[in-house]
């Protein structure tokens, strides 16, 4: 399905800036920070805003088209791949990584009556590139 399709069924109006930061995002895969994506685009974009890039990414984080990785306290990356999997920070690379995992399991733990919206898991450590 190509992009503009795929935001209409996600309702979202496929706008030019909207179409070229989805694409970024799915065939990056390095879980950039919105200005990550802004100096990205911004030479094939000249008109392209920061402000345009966020309100992009909070559209997107709304209509469930991707997600908020926030391993870091001060930084928020975004991820197309909205599939449960994990997420490894490197410490000294700074690159995060996907890992599968089976998070189901977690919830049986939870008391009786809780409703899970979000699941999110990080590590931190030195990857396999820079161990």
């Amino acid at each position: 399905m190509q992009t503009a399709e795929f935001l209409k069924s996600h309702d979202v109006k496929p706008t030019v800036v909207r179409m070229k930061v989805y694409d970024y995002l799915v065939t990056k895969h390095n879980h950039p920070t919105a200005d990550t994506i802004y100096k990205s685009l911004m030479s094939e974009i000249p008109t392209l805003s920061k402000t345009s890039v966020y309100n992009t990414m909070d559209l997107f984080l709304e209509k469930h088209l991707v997600q908020a990785v926030t391993i870091e306290e001060n930084e928020t990356r975004f991820d197309a791949d909205t599939s449960d999997h994990g997420h490894f920070k490197c410490t000294q690379c700074g690159e995060i990584h996907d890992f599968n995992v089976d998070l189901t399991d977690v919830e049986h733990d939870l008391p009786e009556g809780f409703t899970v919206d979000e699941r999110h898991l990080y590590y931190k450590g030195v990857c396999a590139d820079c161990g």
